[in-house]
């Protein structure tokens, strides 16, 4: 067997798998978890990872010595190469993170090749070939939690583009103001755009902008008075719930995907579009009716153009799978 390990970074987790290459099983099923500890600096947080990577190889019954290659995702921003952004990031917030060369000192660290994706293009990835399968085919996937992440897939490969920013689809600009009830905000995204879809379809869009907007109109509702941040993060399971504001958020957010969405199909005409992030995680009922929101929002296509749009599969564990299947790619192990 070639062993490839899968790394997925996050602020305060570290998700782990393992990938026969041979076969193209994967050793672990599920979430193996280890803290990251990232606002204690880099070294800290990579013999964590270290040690992390002793305990999946433990779970899956392997040495760690049978690991040939890595591959690492994390939250950007980041260069195509794994180099943290110079200004920071809300992920990476200790100061000795900024510019640093997280892939090539992981690499050092560990003795083994590693390749490095950001995390929405890992989980894109993973997606597109458990859906749509390793060749030929094209997808793109919109990742929605604290943020919105995602990726691009093109006849089977990953666009990263130039610098590594390819795919960032949270950050295209959509016609919010055709959405119904919206045409007097004005939804600032993080990164300084007005209306991109960030804004508006996120965990920060719904604690920035949509949960201030409707509670004025539902001066009765149990959220009013409670800290935002805190009740942001309510409101997809009152929504699931079938609580009548909170539907109204997540309309909201539905509308804006498929208008993201409308853009996409006349652009790249893919053969699919994948749904994944915590807002998803909810009940069967409310992702299909979610879909149903994000479909009624696309513009009349004819009928060949009609798109497929499917949920994420293995949400959890999508960056890691994904990032492990991009280190058999690069390293051809």
């Amino acid at each position: 067997m070639a062993i490839v390990a899968g790394i997925d970074l996050g602020g305060t987790a570290v998700n782990f798998t393992l990938l026969d290459s041979t076969s193209g099983r994967f050793l672990i099923d599920g979430l193996c978890e280890h803290p990251a500890l990232s606002t204690h600096g880099p070294d800290v947080c990579l013999r964590q990872i270290a040690t992390g990577l002793e305990g999946a190889a433990l779970k899956a019954g392997l040495p760690v010595g049978d690991i040939v290659a890595i591959g690492l995702d994390t939250p950007g921003p980041a260069s195509a190469e794994g180099v943290l952004s110079a200004k920071g990031s809300t992920n990476f917030a200790h100061p000795a993170w900024a510019g640093f060369d997280l892939r090539g000192q992981l690499a050092e660290r560990l003795q083994r090749r590693v390749v490095y994706l950001n995390d929405g293009n890992a989980a894109a990835l993973w997606g597109h070939n458990a859906v749509f399968g390793k060749d030929g085919a094209s997808s793109i996937s919109v990742i929605i939690g604290t943020g919105t992440g995602g990726g691009l897939v093109v006849d089977g490969r990953m666009v990263t583009g130039r610098n590594g920013f390819g795919g960032e689809v949270g950050h295209v600009l959509i016609p919010w103001r055709s959405i119904e009830g919206l045409e007097d905000i004005r939804p600032q995204c993080n990164c300084g755009r007005v209306g991109d879809l960030e804004s508006l379809c996120s965990l920060t869009g719904i604690r920035q902008t949509l949960l201030p907007h409707f509670l004025t109109q539902y001066p009765g509702h149990p959220l009013h008075g409670v800290d935002v941040a805190s009740a942001a993060t309510k409101v997809r399971g009152l929504a699931d719930g079938g609580d009548a504001m909170s539907r109204e958020i997540f309309r909201v957010q539905a509308r804006a995907l498929g208008l993201f969405f409308d853009q996409m199909v006349n652009l790249f005409d893919p053969d699919g579009f994948l749904i994944g992030g915590g807002a998803l995680e909810a009940s069967p009922a409310f992702r299909d009716w979610f879909v149903a929101e994000v479909r009624a929002a696309m513009p009349v296509q004819r009928e060949e153009q009609a798109a497929r749009i499917e949920h994420m599969p293995d949400g959890d564990t999508a960056g890691a799978r994904g990032a492990a299947l991009e280190a058999v790619r690069v390293f051809g192990v």
